[in-house]
């Protein structure tokens, strides 16, 4: 089974989906079971098996999968009476991994869930998280997003785990993400430092066959004994940067010798180096490439676990004439290898083009890298010409409310001069695009707001910042803090669907009816805070209100609420079944 095949997968006969009950039968029995399984439900089921206390997160595409299972197990123990490990969504990611460093100071294991530019926002505590004496295993599984499927960037958290000294592992296949999730508890309690579970899109959302192993129990609570380890002030922060620092030697042992990081094949004229699913498109493609080289192996080291093992990456490059690498992300590998191999080494990968630089790695990808022909497929074959095909660009749902909003935020600026439109992630981003074309930055959660103020600085006669529910909540209300202590001539306008609709309709924080007494605390004037229903009826009204708020000198804020269609249904039918 090829992992760039999708998100569906073929099955295999010893294999059956996961029955209610399995996982606490797992845990409690010395049984093992094959199951097929997601990379994020593997990633899940590695953590209760690895006696997981408490698990948190942000929803974000590709990671969501792995806190929904564990929130799923959660729910159904609540309601069954037996208990569990507890599995919750935070504001933040960054709320989300302070709360494991608090399970962990308590001596228990926790699991913090996030996409790649997550781990930006979660960065505070994670580097300083390096610095703590970690009691109960810490495991931030992150999600990187190659290709850009549903993220701003393709930034790669190997460098994170790199910059912060933590261990990392990078799975290539489901039945790793499952056992490299367990074993990543075992690290970060040995070493006592975070450890950083890094996975990529097509890992995330493929399936494949796992075998369960059984499962150990929860630590006991055991709060940290010297305080001091958990301080950071500078007496005990210069202290505890040493231990890291001491730490590296050790952590760098384990990697050289970890399993997953193996040498084979004996041909130095072409070392190849694979990380990730780099390996297994590398492996797809093997047989054609060794036959076209004669016969001959290349020498090859596939790395799963880091730091780099450099001892072991010298030691097989010693005499190469090329080293070609091949990893899903960023040029993570290739750029430390230009200062672990003498200079005449010849480095090929994504820097000089032999790997395309950008968007995510699949088998002829590599196979062209390899410089092999390429296979036959529908389009070379001629059946018919899949690039003809109409693009299917992401659009907001038939009825959705924010259509209303951007209708009545377009209706609102028609006449008016001088106008910035700033917004934010979320399924709100669709009204960049046509028919709606209504905003005009895009840039990271909460920056609409600080965004909308700079420019009311900058003198903007009328600026205005779109933001959703949920990330008002994620990372909006510092910046409204800000706005409303600068009091500049700018309209926030929150866009309340009651739901995180991007990422497969989770529960907002608090409710929209708690909305208003927050914004109203943090300083907004009453005569300035309006609620209004989006709904089309209502688009002239609603219009004329919010350009009176757009064209008032000082800050105003404009609830535009109607419940997601999405939800809505969920809801009916969670009615329907109660």
């Amino acid at each position: 089974m090829s992992l760039g095949a999708g998100r569906e997968a073929g099955c295999f006969p010893a294999c059956r989906a996961l029955d209610k009950g399995d996982v606490n039968a797992m845990t409690d029995s010395n049984s093992t079971r094959q199951t097929l399984l997601l990379g994020d439900e593997a990633v899940a089921l590695g953590a209760l098996h690895g006696g997981v206390s408490a698990s948190y997160g942000y929803p974000g595409t590709p990671s969501t999968e792995i806190l929904e299972y564990l929130i799923g197990e959660y729910q159904k123990n609540r309601q069954s009476g037996a208990g569990g490990p507890a599995a919750r969504w935070c504001t933040n990611e960054k709320t989300a991994l302070e709360g494991g460093l608090g399970i962990s100071f308590a001596g228990r294991r926790s699991i913090v869930t996030m996409k790649h530019v997550g781990l930006n926002v979660a960065s505070d505590p994670f580097i300083n998280g390096a610095l703590l004496g970690i009691k109960g295993g810490l495991v931030i599984a992150v999600a990187d997003d190659p290709g850009m499927h549903s993220s701003q960037n393709e930034q790669d958290s190997r460098f994170y785990a790199s910059f912060a000294m933590t261990p990392c592992l990078e799975p290539r296949n489901q039945q790793e993400a499952y056992d490299m999730t367990r074993e990543a508890f075992d690290v970060s309690e040995r070493f006592r430092i975070p450890v950083i579970l890094r996975l990529t899109t097509r890992l995330s959302h493929a399936r494949g066959a796992v075998t369960l192993a059984p499962g150990r129990a929860q630590n006991s609570l055991s709060k940290a004994e010297d305080k001091t380890q958990w301080m950071l002030l500078p007496v005990y922060a210069r202290r505890n940067y040493l231990f890291l620092i001491e730490k590296q030697k050790d952590i760098l042992a384990w990697s050289t010798a970890h399993t997953a990081n193996k040498d084979e094949g004996e041909d130095k004229s072409l070392v190849v180096i694979t990380s990730g699913l780099g390996g297994n498109y590398y492996e797809e493609n093997l047989e054609d490439f060794v036959k076209s080289r004669g016969g001959k192996v290349p020498a090859r080291l596939h790395i799963a676990a880091y730091p780099l093992p450099v001892e072991s990456i010298r030691k097989l490059c010693q005499g190469a004439e090329r080293v070609l690498v091949l990893e899903e992300g960023q040029p993570f590998i290739e750029e430390k290898l230009r200062g672990i191999l003498p200079l005449a080494a010849v480095v090929s990968g994504r820097f000089d083009g032999t790997v395309p630089r950008t968007g995510e790695l699949d088998p002829d990808k590599v196979r062209q890298s390899l410089g092999l022909a390429p296979r036959p497929n529908v389009l070379t074959a001629g059946t018919f010409d899949l690039t003809r095909l109409p693009g299917r660009p992401p659009q907001l749902c038939a009825g959705c409310p924010h259509g209303d909003s951007y209708e009545t935020i377009k209706k609102a600026v028609a006449e008016l001069p001088s106008v910035a439109i700033t917004s934010d992630i979320g399924c709100y981003s669709l009204g960049a695009t046509p028919p709606y074309s209504a905003i005009e930055s895009i840039v990271c959660m909460g920056a609409s707001i600080g965004m909308a103020k700079g420019a009311a600085e900058a003198g903007i006669t009328h600026a205005i910042a779109v933001i959703g529910d949920s990330t008002f909540l994620h990372s909006g209300i510092t910046g409204l803090i800000d706005a409303v202590t600068a009091d500049l001539p700018m309209t926030v306008v929150i866009l309340d669907n009651s739901i995180v609709a991007m990422t497969g309709c989770q529960k907002t924080m608090i409710p929209s009816n708690r909305l208003p007494p927050l914004i109203l605390g943090l300083g907004v004037k009453p005569e300035h805070l309006l609620e209004l229903e989006a709904k089309r009826q209502f688009l002239e009204e609603n219009a004329a209100r919010l350009k009176a708020e757009i064209e008032y000198r000082g800050l105003s804020v404009v609830i535009l609420k109607r419940e997601c269609l999405e939800a809505f249904r969920i809801r009916k039918k969670q009615e329907k079944a109660e």
